[in-house]
């Protein structure tokens, strides 16, 4: 996939010095990955940052100081090592994540590296978009295709119960700049909390229609004890309370490679998905694997195998031995999540593994 061109890049963002030539580079492509129980694993989830400027209720406490260390976090350069490995196996969408990955400086710049790799088909971003309005343009030259924006309410007050600021303005902003950079879709994902924000759900499904978003809405899960203590909803009656309100009818086409299913108006103005965890788990599809900032491998949202990659980068290992440490953790993939029957295993929050 190559980039659409070299943004114009602000001092405060990018350094000119360190611009990547918009290249591609052809990878050599070897065997797929195959977990044990059958499952090709095709969707990276890469997180840039374990940092956020918001505070939502079901991801990171209040007050949580317990970062990763700069120094620890992985360099660009090697996590576009870990991308070329993967797209040689096969991999064809990324997704950039955190935290909030637009707090990570330069990430343009990575996008456009990533760009350059022929096997990667769609790169995506996963934002609270309070950054949006600056990096807009610079993202979607760089390569970004589509974006998904944490939208959780559209009432200020509520909005600042769930993230503890009031930043309903600049995520406007960084939407607009989205809708006008060129990202499409936009997808905005809320999660559902009973007593919480499950009145809005109406309101965001129409203002979604009419911006031309594609609203998904999610259960929380249990990860670390700010999502286990998040006030769980199940969606299943919800959607068919939309689906009939808004005559929708089920798509048969994927929208991503994700989790979600979607329903779609009959003249096809209008989308919403829906993704179920916790009622209804899609695990015996699960296509993904997530690489958080510091370079650890987690194979599972729901369950604690993991692998380490930054140690071997470090070390110097060469692709091949990089490509057959990533096939040995991918081994380590467990069938499920055990969210339903051990809710209080998940430690972690979701900031610390990339969402």
């Amino acid at each position: 996939m190559a980039s659409r061109g070299i943004a114009v890049q602000p001092a405060a963002v990018h350094n000119s010095s360190m611009k990547i030539q918009p290249l591609q580079r052809q990878d050599t492509v070897t065997a797929p990955l195959i977990d044990r129980f059958g499952r090709r694993v095709d969707y990276l989830r890469v997180s840039v940052t374990d940092k956020c400027d918001l505070r939502c209720s079901y991801c990171m406490p209040k007050g949580f100081r317990g970062f990763e260390e700069p120094e620890n976090w992985l360099r660009f350069d090697e996590i576009e090592r870990v991308v070329a490995a993967f797209a040689r196996m096969g991999t064809r969408r990324i997704r950039l994540t955190g935290g909030e990955p637009l707090l990570r400086r330069d990430l343009p710049r990575l996008v456009e590296g990533i760009a350059r790799h022929t096997q990667v088909t769609d790169i995506s971003l996963s934002t609270n978009a309070t950054q949006l309005f600056k990096y807009a343009d610079d993202l979607y030259l760089a390569g970004v295709n589509r974006i998904n924006v944490s939208l959780d309410s559209l009432d200020k007050a509520c909005m600042l119960k769930i993230t503890g600021s009031d930043s309903y303005a600049s995520i406007m902003a960084g939407l607009q700049a989205g809708k006008q950079a060129g990202f499409k879709p936009i997808k905005l994902n809320m999660v559902v909390m009973r007593g919480v924000n499950d009145h809005e759900i109406l309101r965001m499904a129409k203002f979604c229609f009419e911006q031309g978003f594609i609203l998904r809405l999610i259960e929380a899960m249990p990860i670390g004890h700010t999502g286990q203590n998040s006030a769980y909803m199940d969606i299943g009656p919800i959607r068919q309370q939309l689906v009939d309100q808004f005559d929708l009818v089920p798509v048969a086409s994927e929208l991503g490679g994700g989790p979600a299913r979607y329903w779609m108006s009959r003249d096809g103005a209008s989308t919403l998905g829906f993704i179920t965890p916790m009622s209804q788990h899609f695990c015996a599809s699960c296509n993904r694997v997530r690489l958080a900032v510091d370079g650890t491998l987690y194979m599972c949202l729901g369950q604690d195998e993991k692998f380490e990659l930054r140690p071997l980068l470090r070390a110097g290992i060469s692709d091949n031995e990089l490509e057959a440490a990533i096939r040995t953790a991918i081994e380590l993939k467990p069938e499920r999540h055990e969210f339903n029957t051990q809710s209080t295993k998940i430690i972690r929050f979701m900031s610390q593994t990339g969402g």
